[in-house]
């Protein structure tokens, strides 16, 4: 491996990823989670949670770095970030096994091919492609399963759980990069973006029906399909705006479905 001349290095710019909307997907689960079933387990799957996401972005720079055969001056710097907060992550997991209730684990087993996919897209500078993107956001949803199971909720309820953040997550993703591109000046459809919104809207009705997911969640869903039906016939917004405001629908996904549930 080939090493660079060192050169001063903004810690920021490794630590901290700057997905804002990574930060929304990540802590809709834990909020989620704990708002429905508060446990001191709940809380560790919390902090691994965090930390999990954390350590992506470090860790995507080592292995880019790795994968190209070279050493930069931020390789050792990504790869000791990478190492602390995975390690915090294990911390946390420690938490969660002390005192679970049930079976936790299950739902982060099953998130693990999402995580590896992600991780894959990472590696080669592809993070940003809609099917990693979907992937993580997916993966991040099984935290609030596993601190449902951990506080000993039914598994089925706690499946519901992780099935909203999933739509939600689908929804999220298209109706931004929809928006993004049109305040680009890029030419885009509105097809695939309604056609998650309305896959999100049926599936979660359809799991109402059964009892999976509160009947509030599906009206979540339904208002978020309005409002993109209103802001796709405005003017395109700004990056950020369209942030804030997935933001704040994500939160109004959350308080709906523990309020339901």
């Amino acid at each position: 491996m080939t090493t660079q001349p060192r050169a001063k290095i903004p810690l920021k710019t490794i630590a901290l990823p700057n997905e804002h909307g990574g930060w929304g997907f990540t802590l809709e689960p834990v909020l989620l989670g704990l708002l429905v079933a508060p446990t001191w387990p709940g809380l560790g799957l919390g902090v691994f949670a965090l930390a999990a996401f954390l350590t992506r972005h470090p860790l995507k720079l080592w292995l880019a770095d790795v994968r190209k055969g070279k050493r930069f001056p931020r390789t050792p710097v990504a790869g000791r970030f990478a190492l602390a907060y995975g390690t915090l992550g294990v911390l946390g997991l420690l938490l969660a096994f002390s005192g679970a209730r049930g079976p936790f684990y299950w739902p982060l087993l099953a998130a693990l091919p999402l995580v590896a996919l992600q991780l894959w897209f990472d590696a080669h500078n592809q993070g940003r492609n809609l099917l990693p993107e979907v992937s993580g956001a997916t993966a991040m949803g099984s935290i609030a399963a596993a601190i449902a199971l951990a506080a000993g909720m039914e598994p089925r309820m706690a499946l519901g759980l992780w099935l909203v953040l999933a739509m939600r997550a689908l929804v999220a993703i298209f109706y931004a990069r929809t928006q993004v591109m049109r305040a680009r000046g890029v030419p885009v459809k509105l097809g695939p973006a309604y056609a998650a919104e309305a896959l999100a809207l049926g599936l979660l009705t359809l799991a109402a029906v059964f009892r999976l997911v509160p009947w509030l969640s599906v009206l979540a869903i339904g208002l978020l399909l309005s409002f993109s039906l209103y802001t796709f016939s405005r003017p395109p917004v700004p990056a950020r705006v369209v942030g804030w405001t997935q933001l704040g629908f994500g939160l109004l996904v959350v308080v709906l479905t523990a309020l339901g549930v």
